[in-house]
């Protein structure tokens, strides 16, 4: 008798602890000197990033670093709302020729030269209030572009690497899959100063990692053949 009572006394603390301190979704992760490996294409290969917060969006900057030797079109980083899977998309369509598209608003850069297999840096920015966007790759800016002016990013978002997502969390297409390397992705919701951008193109220490997306502090799930490795020795980012 003394036994089922301590058992059911074990019973009903653990189902308090479970009701009042539930299990986290995912582990955060400082993912500093690691990178996610995207080996082949594919339309199922993809990593989902849950965002510190889920606050509508009036302006973005997203930086992420990328290594891979592909010309054709891929998908550099995916975010996608219920009301609209193209929220904010930056693309690669051909080596130094990129697109920034939100809401099914696109504009194109060209000229920017990125280098294959080697580390490239891309930042790219929206502010809802001037509708301006604009695209830096290794440092170097884009001309400045209207995109959408007005307006906020709103809803729970899907953010994926690796795919397009055509459809809300889906519908990824092989022809538009990245191919290489991804590492140090990092989303705000503010447009950076310049010399901000510089800092993360440079690699300089600065305390305003991304307050959305934070590669110290990654709530991330890889689906399919994806692999979080070390940084390769000889490939300085």
């Amino acid at each position: 008798m003394f036994a089922t009572m301590k058992n059911t006394v074990a019973r009903n603390v653990l189902i308090l602890l479970l009701v009042f301190f539930p299990k986290s979704s995912a582990e955060r992760k400082d993912l500093t000197g690691k990178m996610f490996t995207f080996p082949v294409e594919s339309d199922t290969a993809h990593v989902m990033l849950v965002p510190n917060q889920s606050k509508s969006l009036t302006a973005v900057t997203v930086c992420l670093r990328f290594f891979s030797d592909q010309t054709r079109a891929q998908s550099l980083f995916s975010f996608a709302t219920p009301a609209n899977p193209n929220s904010f998309i930056i693309y690669k369509r051909v080596n130094s020729v990129y697109e920034i598209n939100q809401y099914d608003n696109i504009v194109v850069f060209r000229g920017l030269e990125d280098i294959p297999n080697q580390w490239n840096s891309v930042c790219a920015t929206w502010d809802s209030t001037t509708g301006i966007a604009q695209l830096w790759v290794n440092g170097k800016p884009s001309t400045r572009k209207g995109l959408r002016r007005g307006g906020n990013i709103s809803g729970e978002p899907s953010i994926i690497l690796g795919q397009e997502q055509d459809s809300y969390g889906g519908k990824f297409d092989k022809a538009q899959s990245f191919v290489g390397m991804l590492t140090d992705v990092h989303m705000w919701n503010s447009v950076l100063s310049y010399s901000e951008i510089a800092l993360y193109t440079n690699r300089i220490p600065h305390t305003n990692d991304g307050n959305v997306i934070n590669w110290e502090s990654l709530d991330f799930t890889c689906k399919g053949y994806v692999i979080v490795e070390d940084l390769v020795s000889g490939m300085s980012v």
